[in-house]
Formats: C-alpha cells, structure tokens, sequence
C-alpha cells in the first residue's frame, strides 16, 4: 500500500475467490507457535507468551496499524477474563460458549468506550483511554459479589475439554498450550482478514493522514469506532485464555500497569508487523523470568532495557528484522 501522503490512491491487491484461507503470514506464525513450548524453559511461560501475544496483536490493531495511542487495553483484558471466568463459574456455561459470550461482550465495553474516546485526538485521546480503564478497575473493585473484589475471581476450574468428540485433560500443560494456540491460530486469521481487506486499507490510510483520509470521503471516526472495538475483541481473546490458564482473574489485570506493560511488549516486538506482538511478549517475559531471579527490582532493567530499544531499534524487534530480509518489504 503506497502512503496516502504521496499522492496515490490507497489499494491492495484484489481479494482471490479463496481469500478466506489463512495467508502465508498466518500460517508461518502457527508454525513457530507450534514449536515455541520446546524453545522456552517451561510451557508455563510459552503459554503466558501465547496468551500475551495475542492481546498484544490486539492492540497493534489499534497503535500499529491505525496510530492510535490508548493507555486502556488492560480494560478490554480483563474484561474478557472476567466475563469468561463468570459465565463459566457462576453460570456453569460450557467454555467455548463462555469465550464466545466473553469477546461479544468485551466487544460491546470496547464500543461504549470508542464512543467517547475516539471524538478526541493525540494525547486526550490517550488520557480519556486510561480514565475510562480505571473506571472499569474501579467497577471491578466494588463488584465484589460478581468478581471478587480485591482477591480476584476464582471459584472456576475447566479441567477437561471436549474437542470433536475428544476429551481432552485441559490439565496437561502440552494439551493446554495446543488447544489454547487455536483460539490464537483463530485470532490471527481474523487480524489477518482484516488487514487485508479494504477496510485494512482505510485505518493505515488514517494513520498515514487523518485529513486526506476524511477528505477522500471515508467516515473517519466510524472507522476509528470500528478498529477500537475490533482491537478490544481480540485482546478479550487472550483475556479468556488467561482465564482457562489460571482458573482465577487477579484484579491487577484491569490496572493500568498492564496496560503499560502491553505498549512496551508492542514497541519491543516491533509495532505494524504481524508477528511482532509475539516477539514482544516473549522478549518482556523472558526479561522477567531471568531477571527476576537475580532481583526483586526487575522492572528498573527492564525499563532500560526498553530505553535502549526506543533509542536503538525504533522498529522493534521484528521489525528491524523485517528490514533486513527480502521479504519484509513485501509482507509485513
């Protein structure tokens, strides 16, 4: 896609009649992702990295690929979570059925908070994201009844999973990492839909030239609407699986903390590439596993350690990869 700013029209290739199958970039992620629980030191962290990455490609969605800085995406997160472990715990609703309820409503959070803060611009539009995430921690935090208050949801376990007629021992960290990498498998077919798609063309022409964009007719704030609420179910697809991972929702994942944590896990992988997320979210976590058995203080190397990166490699991870290669320039 050429910029918006040089004059030419924005276009993508035209779609073939089997547009629906997974493309290369898909289909070259699962296959790391398959292999990424023997690379790691223990499958509890590939599943956190898996689990990540995904909330992550979220929110790049929202930051990479139409330029919109939120400080919420905890919001959407946690509410995921939240929604998924309730229905599953309190309502005794099957866990595909859940994860389903789970996203439509973290999907409907996402547009009631795109309603107000996608009217605003820069760095209000960062300000009201954060106000608004911390009034869904707050709502948490007085909810006690629905959500546990401070010490969290718990009182939900899947322990088996049926899969096309299988019973599968959700227990076994290898068949948790592996039926978990389908919900992400699923997740980065739909982000990879939509990127290749006319409206995919559209939010990069935003983030390329808001005002070019609105004056070559689209309606900007819809699409903005559109990409925040998108963004938000994504990420509420990793808060699910978080959910199935631990059986319990701490409170801190609503906390702007997380939030932070998950622009550095971006910025670190490389923001507008496809599998950066998941290069980010692993380099954060492994950071922390490593460091912090040396210190309790983990979070003062870390942050420097992203210092340098901003300074050094602006791109990211996989993004300056992607620059080195041949075939970053045509697929990112």
């Amino acid at each position: 896609m050429t910029s918006p700013s040089s004059g030419e029209a924005v276009a993508k290739p035209a779609p073939s009649g089997l547009g629906w199958l997974p493309d290369q970039r898909v289909l070259l992620s699962i296959a790391v992702l398959a292999v990424l629980p023997w690379l790691l030191p223990s499958k509890a962290l590939a599943v956190n990295v898996l689990i990540y990455g995904v909330v992550v490609m979220g929110y790049n969605l929202l930051f990479g690929y139409t330029g919109l800085l939120s400080f919420g995406q905890a919001a959407f997160f946690g509410a995921g979570a939240y929604f998924n472990g309730i229905a599953i715990g309190r309502y005794g609703v099957p866990w595909f059925v859940a994860v389903a309820i789970a996203v439509f409503l973290s999907t409907c959070l996402a547009a009631a908070i795109g309603v107000v803060s996608t009217r605003t611009r820069g760095i209000y539009f960062s300000m009201v994201t954060l106000a608004l995430a911390q009034l869904v921690y707050y709502v948490a935090l007085q909810a006690a009844s629905f959500t546990g208050g401070e010490n969290g949801l718990r009182g939900f376990t899947v322990d088996r999973i049926n899969l096309f007629g299988l019973s599968v021992n959700f227990l076994d960290p290898v068949n948790k990492y592996y039926v978990l990498m389908g919900l992400a498998a699923l997740a980065m077919w739909f982000q990879s839909r939509i990127l290749n798609s006319p409206f995919g063309a559209v939010i990069e022409a935003i983030r390329e030239n808001e005002q070019r964009a609105r004056a070559c007719g689209y309606n900007v704030e819809c699409c903005k609407l559109i990409v925040f609420m998108l963004s938000g179910a994504i990420s509420s697809l990793g808060g699910c699986m978080l959910a199935l991972h631990l059986s319990i929702v701490p409170l801190d994942i609503l906390h702007y903390q997380t939030s932070g944590m998950i622009v550095m896990m971006v910025l670190l992988g490389g923001a507008r590439s496809f599998f950066g997320p998941f290069v980010g979210a692993a380099t954060f976590l492994i950071l922390e596993d490593v460091i912090s058995l040396w210190t309790p203080h983990w979070q003062i190397f870390v942050g420097a350690i992203f210092v340098l990166f901003v300074l050094f490699l602006p791109k990211g991870i996989w993004g300056t990869l992607l620059d080195v290669l041949p075939i970053g320039k045509e697929r990112r």
